[in-house]
């Protein structure tokens, strides 16, 4: 019987546009009961608590604070600060830390809300001092240039980069919890939206929401006798290459490309042998570029795999989202990459509704921070 380490329990709470006189403590507490209660674990068994770099209202001693509300007392606690890739990279510094005689069970969370104002931090990076005062600020400017040189490069159209977020919200409306549920998009309504950064389009970007996710990894053991069947980590790949757009080695390919090779190698698998892609998804071109980094199509030719794929529903040959995907589901801050996390591990599992597919051995899950600067990518299966 195997002892390596596993995903025993999910939790993820309905994301919203809006919250009134919540925090994020408290949204984080309710993620983690879900957590708690989908594993049939105690909170007392949580020895290990993995978190997101400023929990809301607490900027400083975060695990302490974060613990002490959830009334814990972890063997391990930790900030993991890769900012969208930070959910898939608590899930493999989690496994090491079991591994490692640190811990036994790891509780890894995520998520924020959305009072009005929205809260706010300081930020003294050098992007302030060296890319916003010629204009180069916020992820939206980040993005479009990265969809701008991937486009000049290869010659894909506007309708390439479309088709992606109309599927996102055709797999959207097979998840009751998404936030465009209900709200399908044509090619012709992204390309109709309203032009936010030359060439993205509204519909092309994430809707930020409020929300959390929870995972609980812990001991393949401990996994096999929770109330689900364990989700193992069969491997795991990480690389940052920049923080400022300005200073990324390449504009049409990013750190994913050797995160994902590293994962699929550990797993000793190809991308095309797969069940399942999670892919991170904060902009049309963010996932572009993934399926091309992935090795499953040539640069410039994600359209011709996608159509060669049967689309990105759960009917697909390698479906990709099923919930959604962030641009359909939703974007609840850091969580955003923790969701494509949890839905992996609900369709290795089998329990993923109307969405599911017919068959999931295994899932590449990758995480994005930045703008296409820090990378997680994670291999997940049902065996280890």
């Amino acid at each position: 019987m195997s002892t390596q380490p596993a995903i025993c329990g999910i939790g993820e709470l309905k994301p919203e546009r809006r919250t009134h006189g919540v925090t994020t403590m408290e949204l984080l507490a309710r993620v983690s009961k879900m957590a708690l209660d989908d594993a049939g674990l105690e909170p007392q068994q949580i020895d290990g608590v993995l978190m997101g770099p400023q929990v809301g209202e607490t900027p400083q001693h975060v695990p302490a604070t974060l613990c002490e509300y959830l009334g814990l007392q972890p063997a391990m606690a930790n900030v993991v600060d890769l900012g969208g890739a930070s959910g898939p990279g608590m899930v493999w510094r989690a496994a090491a830390a079991i591994e490692a005689g640190m811990c036994e069970t790891v509780l890894c969370l995520l998520g924020n809300h959305r009072n009005d104002p929205a809260p706010r931090s300081p930020n003294r990076n050098p992007i302030r001092e060296f890319d916003v005062p010629f204009g180069a600020s916020g992820a939206n400017l980040s993005y479009a240039l990265l969809m701008q040189a991937h486009m000049a490069a290869h010659g894909c159209k506007a309708e390439d980069y479309a088709l992606i977020a109309a599927q996102s919200r055709a797999n959207a409306q097979r998840n009751p919890d998404a936030i465009f549920y209900g709200q399908p998009a044509t090619v012709d309504d992204v390309l109709a939206s309203p032009m936010i950064t030359s060439p993205l389009h509204l519909l092309e970007i994430v809707m930020p929401v409020a929300g959390g996710d929870a995972v609980i990894v812990t001991r393949g053991e401990t996994a096999r006798n929770a109330l689900h069947p364990p989700v193992f980590l069969l491997g795991a790949g990480e690389k940052i290459t920049h923080r400022a757009v300005s200073q990324a080695p390449s504009l049409t390919s990013g750190p994913l490309k050797p995160s994902i090779a590293r994962a699929l190698g550990q797993a000793g698998l190809r991308a095309d042998q797969v069940s399942f892609l999670s892919f991170y998804d904060c902009y049309t071109i963010m996932l572009a570029a993934t399926i091309e980094d992935a090795g499953l199509a040539k640069p410039g030719k994600f359209p011709e795999f996608l159509a060669e794929n049967g689309g990105m529903g759960a009917d697909a040959r390698q479906p990709i989202n099923t919930h959604g995907g962030q641009l359909g589901f939703g974007q609840p801050d850091l969580a955003g990459g923790m969701t494509h996390v949890v839905e992996a591990v609900r369709q290795i599992r089998g329990t993923a509704g109307e969405r599911q597919m017919n068959k999931c051995e295994t899932a590449l899950v990758t995480g994005n921070g930045a703008t296409m600067s820090e990378a997680v990518a994670l291999i997940l299966g049902d065996n280890p």
